[in-house]
């Protein structure tokens, strides 16, 4: 594909989940998570216990932006340390049963918000569409 249309893809992919990440803020609460917090707790959940290096490699981002938001997790009940087995020097955090709690209430209200706008908004066709979307996005965020 030539750059012009790749450019032309990125720009309305970049105003369009601006858009959506703006409405998923405006529909959350105070006690909501922070997407920072929401992503922290999303990967411990789906990969398991990991340094708060190892979560800041993986969101590229700087080692004491992510001890702000693993502070942040701590203070509010929803990640834990414990000792490296393999590592004595290190700590791992894990989601504790209140961060878990928290990841499914946060995601299942967002989900279910989304849920209502597809059906109210989409065929069945465009819904499969954007299924079929969604791991390409995903793994063009990660590549980022």
């Amino acid at each position: 594909m030539e750059r012009a249309k790749a450019y032309e893809v990125a720009a309305a992919m970049l105003m369009s989940v601006s858009l959506l990440k703006r409405r998923i803020r405006d529909g959350a609460g105070e006690a909501a998570l922070t997407s920072p917090e929401l992503r922290v707790l999303s990967r411990l959940n789906r990969d398991g216990p990991a340094t708060t290096a190892d979560l800041a490699r993986q969101e590229q981002i700087t080692p004491q932006a992510m001890g702000a938001t693993v502070a942040l997790l701590e203070q509010r009940g929803f990640v834990a340390r414990s000792p490296d087995p393999q590592h004595g020097r290190r700590m791992l955090l894990a989601p504790t049963k209140e961060g878990e709690q928290a990841l499914r209430s946060g995601s299942s209200a967002i989900a279910d918000r989304f849920t209502d706008s597809l059906l109210a908004a989409f065929d069945d066709e465009e819904i499969e569409a954007l299924r079929a979307a969604a791991p390409l996005i995903e793994r063009w965020a990660e590549q980022m």
